[in-house]
């Protein structure tokens, strides 16, 4: 009965975070262009990268850190350049790929992540201030499974509201959203509305309360709000675990690095309940023996 636990382990563990099982199922090539050259494949570059983000180390340390186990990877100057050669599509079917299916209860907020990363002690023998500059990321994620439905990144500050839309579209099913106070606005509350979401946001001091504000906030309860505070408990995982600082200074590179942070919480999760399963499995299977 073990082997078949370990066996049933290790197929689940595959499909849900093997990079090539994962790629055959989002239907893209194992290149990374037709045309290009052929020495390395396309999960040959996201492992890398992945590795970069989990290990919090640079280009040229984690070419260093992957020729020590042996294994085939790119120089630092073509993982550079491959990040920014990769889509945007697929670092979305990536993420939603590893978050699964959806339980209906989503949040969203949004956070910064710093684009320098300077000592206090160089701060202050130089005089200067923190730099206030930093890379936007809004998200949506799953409060049953604690993992991230979808991402927006900017290179500088924006309002919440204006990546509502884009997220929305790409969260899939809906029954329940949470948001702060910075989401209140009159045609979200329509929004969710017709496509019978109930919503759990805050109304703003001095704020007309309108019709579909209206009808939404019959059902609003502030204990079931309080679970919105988890998106928060999030975003200090992938900071924590991560980091909370890009290096790159381009769109195309700050969107590589933070959807491979997003990505990599999501297969940590995986992996964490995976084996608690395996786990609770075998001490049912004892208690009947």
């Amino acid at each position: 009965m073990r082997n078949f636990l370990t066996q049933d382990l290790e197929y689940r563990l595959q499909q849900r975070t093997n990079i090539p099982l994962l790629l055959k199922r989002i239907n893209f090539p194992k290149y990374l262009h037709r045309f290009g050259p052929k020495k390395f494949k396309l999960q040959d570059h996201l492992e890398a990268l992945l590795l970069m983000e989990v290990c919090q180390s640079s280009l040229r340390r984690t070419e260093k850190i992957s020729k020590l186990f042996e294994k085939n990877v790119p120089t630092y100057s073509a993982l550079c350049k491959s990040r920014k050669r990769i889509p945007v599509k697929l670092w979305q079917r990536l993420l939603k790929t590893t978050a699964g299916l959806s339980s209906g209860k989503v949040a969203i907020d949004g956070t910064g992540f710093s684009k320098t990363n300077p000592s206090f002690h160089y701060l202050k023998r130089t005089e200067r201030k923190n730099p206030r500059n930093f890379a936007k990321l809004s998200a949506t994620m799953d409060l049953k499974t604690k993992k991230f439905l979808a991402m927006r990144i900017r290179t500088s500050p924006r309002h919440d509201m204006q990546d509502v839309k884009y997220l929305l579209k790409r969260s899939g099913e809906m029954k329940e959203f949470y948001g702060d106070r910075g989401y209140d606005a009159e045609w979200l509350h329509e929004f969710c509305f017709w496509q019978e979401v109930q919503t759990f946001i805050p109304a703003r001091k001095n704020v007309r309360i309108r019709r579909f504000r209206k009808k939404q906030m019959k059902n609003y309860f502030g204990y079931l709000y309080r679970k919105r505070s988890l998106i928060e408990c999030g975003f200090s995982c992938i900071k924590r675990k991560y980091g909370g600082v890009v290096r790159a200074k381009k769109i195309q590179g700050l969107r590589a690095e933070i959807y491979c942070k997003g990505i990599a919480h999501n297969l940590g999760l995986c992996l964490g309940r995976l084996s608690e399963s395996i786990k609770l499995r075998r001490s049912n299977y004892e208690q009947t023996i």
